[in-house]
């Protein structure tokens, strides 16, 4: 895969907390798998029915791949047998193009 962006979905309260600490560290979904799962555009609708459904509060973090460390970002088969990209350690905050709420956001809906 060659996309630049991608994205993640968290709560505002984990957001916050990355914006503070400079990075967002993993969920413990993320811990239980060892990598911070995201999402490529097309999959972001699908990883929201399947996982965030009936969830308030959340936001859509976008996320320029090139400001990723070399080799941390991995995309490897998952749901479905799609490839999805996978990071290797905390999601640092200056790769966070933007961020905005589910409800504003193009994958409300």
């Amino acid at each position: 895969m060659t996309d630049r962006t991608i994205y993640k979905i968290c709560s505002e309260a984990d957001w916050r907390a990355a914006q503070a600490a400079g990075a967002l560290a993993m969920s413990p979904d993320d811990k239980r798998d060892g990598f911070i799962h995201l999402s490529a555009e097309d999959q972001v609708r699908g990883t929201l029915d399947k996982h965030f459904k009936d969830k308030t509060g959340l936001v859509i973090l976008t996320v320029d791949t090139a400001c990723l460390d070399e080799g941390a970002l991995k995309w490897e088969v998952s749901r479905g047998g799609a490839l999805f990209p996978h990071l290797y350690g905390d999601l640092p905050v200056e790769a966070v193009i933007a961020a905005e709420p589910l409800a504003a956001s193009k994958f409300s809906g």
